[in-house]
């Protein structure tokens, strides 16, 4: 029988992640069904194992190599049925109590909305950047070298992370992060996948922006908490996926035709 809500998860070499992420997700949903699709980008941690033996009733596919965000959780968008599909991120902890179905009674009511963040927190409870809006050319330049206080703490930056916003406020956004987006079917079915040709960021983003140009709300909802260990991975500026991503940067930049602001329909 199709669950109502069917979770996204991709991961590589996370095990170390999973085990709180996975026990989190089953103690804070118990009154509500859904399926967990795990996207195992060719780990060598043991993850199978884990998963096999703890967690059966996981649709578990492997991947013979690490084929990027978008691909995988495109692998999981072809084999889940739920009427909303959640894609988390493995480093997360679910903090709030039956968040699954605060977010599914909101889109209920909400039918106008397409896409939904949350509140993100770091382990030592500090509120994460996760809602933003979207970014021009020189704040994505900007942004590796924030480091330097005066570009910190420029008004450009603030106006990207929307600092001067309170973030307890449910409130319509540009774009929410990937490491938690819980969507609408018929949306996909409208706008399709995540784009294949973007390795590793800024898929969000894109996927965020095609939304909103067809008609959907993005939309952050803090009532719902979660812990994300976020270790970013691209600010070392000369590594592989560093460079995979700024292709994708300058991939994405080219296919919405704008520097400074996006046109939205």
């Amino acid at each position: 029988m199709d669950k109502e809500i069917s979770i996204i998860i991709i991961s590589w070499n996370a095990l170390h992640f999973l085990e709180k992420c996975l026990p989190s997700i089953y103690l804070k949903n118990q009154d509500i069904e859904f399926e967990l699709i795990l996207i195992d980008n060719n780990s060598t941690d043991g993850t199978g194992e884990y998963v096999r033996k703890n967690y059966p009733a996981i649709k578990y596919i492997l991947n013979q190599q690490n084929r990027g965000v978008a691909p995988a959780r495109n692998q999981g968008f072809q084999i889940a049925t739920g009427k909303y599909i959640l894609i988390l991120d493995v480093d997360t902890e679910f903090i709030t109590d039956s968040p699954l179905t605060v977010l599914r009674n909101y889109m209920e009511k909400n039918p106008d909305t397409g896409l939904i963040g949350v509140q993100l927190k770091s382990a030592g409870g500090e509120i994460q950047k996760s809602c933003l809006k979207f970014p021009s050319i020189w704040i994505k330049l900007s942004v590796r070298f924030e480091r330097f206080a005066f570009i910190k703490n420029s008004k450009m930056l603030r106006d990207y992370y929307m600092d001067d916003f309170d973030h307890e406020n449910v409130m319509e956004v540009d774009y929410v992060i990937g490491a938690f987006q819980f969507i609408r079917r018929a949306m996909i079915e409208k706008i399709g996948y995540y784009d294949e040709h973007i390795f590793y960021g800024p898929e969000d983003i894109d996927y965020c922006l095609r939304a909103r140009n067809n008609g959907y709300k993005v939309v952050y909802y803090p009532k719902v908490k979660l812990f994300h260990f976020y270790q970013r991975i691209t600010k070392r500026l000369f590594t592989k996926i560093t460079f995979k991503h700024f292709v994708g940067l300058a991939y994405f930049f080219r296919k919405h035709k704008y520097i400074n602001y996006p046109k939205l329909n």
